[in-house]
């Protein structure tokens, strides 16, 4: 449906998915740049690592129909470079919107309630 620009959909849909969580309950991940750089720096090595190891042994490849076809070191898509960045983030932001959920509904209905008294 998207042919090379199928990863970059599938990314932006991520992004779509997830970074509203940041605004809606307020939960600050974005405004902390060196937290996300903390974690992305402890995960995306391994991540490189495991690609790079994967690629040479045969294990999966890429498809240039499905992506740019524009490889980084050890002949990683650029795009997958980019899942390196944002699915992280992405995973901090639902963990974090889970955890305050409740909390935020709460005080929503708290504020409803008194709004009709």
């Amino acid at each position: 449906m998207f042919g090379e620009w199928s990863y970059l959909a599938m990314l932006g849909f991520v992004i779509l998915a997830s970074f509203w969580l940041e605004f809606v309950f307020r939960l600050r991940v974005l405004r902390d740049p060196k937290r996300l750089l903390k974690t992305i720096a402890l995960v995306a090595p391994v991540f490189v690592l495991w690609d790079a190891f994967a690629i040479a042994n045969n294990h999966w490849f890429f498809s240039e129909e499905l992506t740019l076809g524009i490889y980084g070191p050890f002949g990683i898509p650029v795009e997958e470079y980019g899942f390196f960045i944002i699915i992280p983030i992405a995973g901090i932001l639902t963990l974090e919107g889970v955890t305050n959920f409740f909390p935020t509904v709460k005080s929503w209905i708290a504020r409803i309630r008194k709004v009709r008294k």
